[in-house]
């Protein structure tokens, strides 16, 4: 009987994916480049042509205090809020405290 030795891939930290001999390599720049170059028809899509539909899945809601996930929001300040502890230092915060973290999240208020 013939026994076949299994090669392992030895993959590294700094280099984990091993692409194919094949497969090259090409910068952003180069690819826009290359794409300039070649006469093609205005219909045809290329790489920076493409426009990717919206995405489905819900976007992802952080505390405007910690950073942390934040599934509540304080109905009366609008903030969001990740646990019972920043809920506590949020009541104490004054309104224009309040206001900056709302503009740098920029949420902008219908009623005015």
């Amino acid at each position: 009987m013939e026994t076949t030795s299994v090669q392992k891939i030895k993959r590294s930290f700094k280099r984990p994916f091993i692409f194919p001999r094949n497969c090259v390599y090409r910068p952003l720049r180069q690819l826009h480049n290359i794409e300039r170059n070649q006469k093609l028809p205005p219909d045809q899509p290329t790489y920076f042509t493409l426009n990717a539909p919206p995405s489905l899945i819900p976007p992802k809601k952080y505390s405007d205090i910690s950073g942390l996930p934040a599934p509540y929001v304080d109905p009366h300040s609008k903030l969001r809020f990740a646990n019972a502890e920043e809920y506590g230092s949020m009541q104490q915060l004054p309104s224009d405290i309040i206001n900056g973290y709302l503009t740098l999240r920029g949420f902008t208020s219908a009623v005015g």
